[in-house]
């Protein structure tokens, strides 16, 4: 019986250890891809204001307003204040579209790309919407081989 008991005590012991090892592990995962997220993020923001801003660092808007003109396909026509708003739209959609909450639909007669709505976008503040936009135009610059 005693041997028994102590065997079923490592045991326990052994499983709560395991998911402390799973907690810390699990931490350990989201640490890392935060920080390769910000690696990341850094080279896409170095290489687009050595390209785009002479010695300036673009900001997040920026960078979106840079990947609408980019899915636009008309990057030496000038803009208006308003069509530089649409372009951004552009840019979220398609930048969202993996995620599930933009689908495209068609391209308009001028050549304007159209979205439709899939889910509703959820509520996030504005540091977690940051980290979200900030991941999804990482991802399209991997897809688009401009970073590694």
């Amino acid at each position: 019986h005693t041997a028994y008991r102590r065997q079923r005590q490592m045991c326990i012991r052994d499983s709560s250890n395991i998911g402390n090892y799973a907690l810390q592990l699990k931490y350990l995962c989201t640490m890392a891809r935060d920080e390769e997220l910000k690696q990341r993020w850094q080279q896409v923001v170095d290489k687009l204001s050595a390209q785009f801003a002479d010695g300036e660092v673009l900001d997040l808007d920026a960078i979106i307003y840079l990947i609408g003109v980019q899915e636009l396909g008309k990057p030496h026509d000038k803009y208006k204040k308003d069509h530089k708003i649409d372009l951004m739209h552009i840019a979220i959609c398609r930048l969202l579209e993996p995620y599930g909450y933009y689908e495209f639909e068609f391209f308009d007669d001028d050549g304007w790309p159209h979205y439709k709505v899939l889910d509703q976008l959820p509520n996030l503040k504005a540091g977690e919407q940051s980290v979200l936009m900030k991941e999804a135009i990482v991802t399209y610059f991997l897809e688009k081989a401009y970073i590694s």
